[in-house]
């Protein structure tokens, strides 16, 4: 089975070595990789790994500020796309933890009895007060989530989705694939969520901006997880925060973006099934020539870009109110403040 993963990376070169072997490790047999105005060897580390056969590394095609869609746009024109059987897009962020069978995307795939496409609901992983980057996988690091089932207030939670080769497709979203809304019910694809589930039919038809990316999460990750780090440790947020993101130029993170990522209040090690075979995987992968010292030289660079921001008082002050900030999302406070169990200023 041919299964090609497409993703945008700005500066993520000290994490894309654990996202590249843990996709491995699921199946993923081919990558598509655009990046744009890297600064850490991002784009060094890409060229030699496609230079070895691991990756095909592409500049962003975009002239405007919407980078991702502009890439997925363009990658519907390459063989490594058009000739796969599969196509998952993904955020090097994103790792879909799967429990069914051997752990795999085509164990997925058959508990899901083969469908047209799948859509997996993400579960936000929290900082857990970790201060320092640390050249470790981001997997075995952070283990604290919100419930599974209810994100900063709300049931439905947005997805990430494998789309199989013969899907009605008109274009790729990054949460979701599109088919046409003139298209007959008779045509409409199988599609499940990560239970094997048909996925709502509001989803489905993209009927409403409520459920053009999300569904209720309860029930829905029976077979599978789509595990989400968007803060990791505070070192690597304040560089985020600094470098914005693939989507759009200059974008900042602010205190509300951490706030609703930050809760911890559940466990799931789960996903550490994979730790062993993963660090066999990236150290295959540094045994490349060149793509070790790559690494290193990005991580170099991570740990300086964090130093330099932090001689800022602007990013002084960021760390100090973030270190600071309650792990309760905004909403779950204020409702607990409305009924009077949490006094005001506290929080």
């Amino acid at each position: 089975m041919k299964i090609t993963a497409i993703t945008c990376v700005k500066n993520e070169g000290p994490f894309l070595l654990e996202w590249i072997a843990f996709n491995r490790l699921l199946g993923v047999t081919d990558f598509l990789i655009y990046s744009n105005d890297c600064t850490d060897a991002t784009d060094r580390m890409l060229d030699a790994l496609d230079g070895h056969g691991v990756v095909r590394h592409l500049p962003n095609p975009a002239q405007g500020r919407n980078y991702q869609m502009e890439a997925l746009k363009d990658s519907r024109r390459h063989d490594i796309v058009t000739g796969a059987d599969w196509v998952w897009i993904a955020d090097v962020d994103e790792f879909l933890n799967i429990h069914t069978g051997d752990h795999t995307i085509p164990a997925l795939i058959a508990a899901c009895g083969d469908p047209q496409a799948i859509s997996v609901t993400f579960q936000f992983f929290g900082n857990d007060g970790i201060d320092a980057f640390a050249d470790r996988p981001v997997i075995e690091q952070f283990t604290r989530s919100h419930n599974p089932d209810i994100w900063c207030g709300e049931k439905a939670i947005e997805v990430k989705s494998l789309v199989r080769k013969d899907f009605p497709l008109q274009y790729y979203g990054a949460h979701r694939p599109f088919f046409k809304k003139t298209l007959p019910p008779r045509r409409r694809p199988a599609w499940t969520d990560g239970s094997g589930r048909p996925v709502p039919h509001k989803f489905l038809v993209a009927a409403n901006d409520r459920r053009i990316r999300k569904f209720p999460a309860q029930g829905a990750r029976d077979l599978a997880t789509l595990n989400h780090y968007a803060l990791r440790s505070l070192d690597s947020y304040l560089v985020k925060n600094d470098r914005g993101d693939v989507n759009r130029e200059n974008r900042a993170f602010d205190n509300t973006y951490w706030r609703e990522r930050a809760d911890v209040a559940y466990q799931d090690q789960s996903i550490q099934r994979y730790l062993p075979r993963l660090e066999a995987e990236i150290a295959a992968l540094k045994s490349l020539p060149r793509i070790d010292s790559l690494h290193a030289e990005a991580v170099i660079q991570h740990r300086a870009c964090r130093d330099a921001l932090l001689a800022l008082p602007a990013y002084q002050a960021m760390q100090a109110q973030l270190r600071a900030v309650s792990t309760l999302p905004p909403q779950e406070e204020a409702l607990l403040h409305r009924l009077g169990l949490l006094p005001e200023g506290t929080g």
